[in-house]
């Protein structure tokens, strides 16, 4: 079974969608189960997990209908406050849904790049991890050690660490591939996390090569093997560097001299197994 284990559904007129710009044509626009559809059938895929793109409940709660309505999402990836410890009472709720199966709080728009070490959050992974759920790391290179701390600090929490952590491919330098390389091997050997191979279009420049992705493709395989990787689109986001088609070819491409078994791996058993998803 293969699985997109990153796509979003939003529509902007819901008013909660911060971080997006109105004069952005691409992803100012409603986003919704028909558009994505006919890519899935394309490249044969089966499932999606559909994750924020809103830090409230409510986005929460709308996706799981979605969800409901649409048998192809397999797994919803919601959000709560962290900074309101009463929202153990709503990660309760959302648990009891079959499709629920992760939080991700949006680290990478939030100034203080020490937030997620604060004492006060800290019920949120214990929660996350009591609840039986996955936590989606999502930041930056800068974030690198903080994740590291999070994630030794709980072991026993599950982790999908989002976008390779969105190495700065557009301002690739030796350096900063080096800070980046030493920070992701770090999380490798020690923590369990999974990571989701995708977004790294994104972050790179317009009229990127294959190429130009292949080294950070190259290090986070060497460095989790296929068995802690898995393919996700982050569709309708990579629409700003590659259409879905596009992002799946470079990721077949950079993944072609791995074997049968690690290919569906990496293309659907990892996010089955991370996210414990029921297919």
């Amino acid at each position: 079974m293969q699985i997109d284990a990153h796509q979003h559904f939003w529509n902007p007129a819901r008013g909660d969608y911060g971080w997006m710009d109105p004069s952005n044509a691409t992803l100012y626009r409603p986003y919704g189960p028909d558009d994505l559809r006919p890519h899935l059938a394309r490249h044969g895929i089966d499932k999606t997990v559909l994750v924020q793109a809103a830090p409230t409940v409510e986005e929460s709660a709308y996706m799981l209908g979605l969800a409901d309505a649409t048998p192809f999402v397999a797994g919803v990836v919601g959000w709560i406050d962290f900074e309101n410890p009463n929202d153990e009472a709503v990660l309760a709720r959302f648990a009891k849904h079959p499709k629920f199966v992760g939080v991700r709080p949006m680290i990478q728009d939030i100034e203080d790049d020490n937030w997620m070490l604060r004492a006060d959050i800290a019920w949120a992974y214990k929660a996350i991890a009591k609840h039986d759920l996955c936590f989606d790391a999502l930041g930056f290179p800068r974030h690198l050690a903080n994740f590291h701390t999070i994630l030794t600090r709980h072991s026993e929490m599950r982790c999908v660490i989002d976008h390779c952590m969105k190495p700065q491919i557009h301002a690739h330098s030796a350096e900063t591939f080096q800070v980046w390389a030493d920070g992701m091997a770090a999380l490798a050997r020690y923590t369990k996390a999974y990571l989701k191979f995708s977004a790294l279009v994104t972050e790179a420049n317009e009229g990127w090569t294959i190429e130009d992705l292949r080294p950070y493709a190259d290090h986070v395989f060497a460095c989790f093997g296929a068995e802690r990787i898995m393919w996700g689109s982050d569709w309708p986001v990579c629409r700003l560097r590659a259409e879905y088609d596009a992002w799946r070819h470079a990721a077949e491409e950079l993944t072609k001299t791995l074997t049968a078994e690690e290919r569906a791996r990496v293309f659907g058993g990892t996010a089955a197994e991370a996210y414990r998803l029921a297919l």
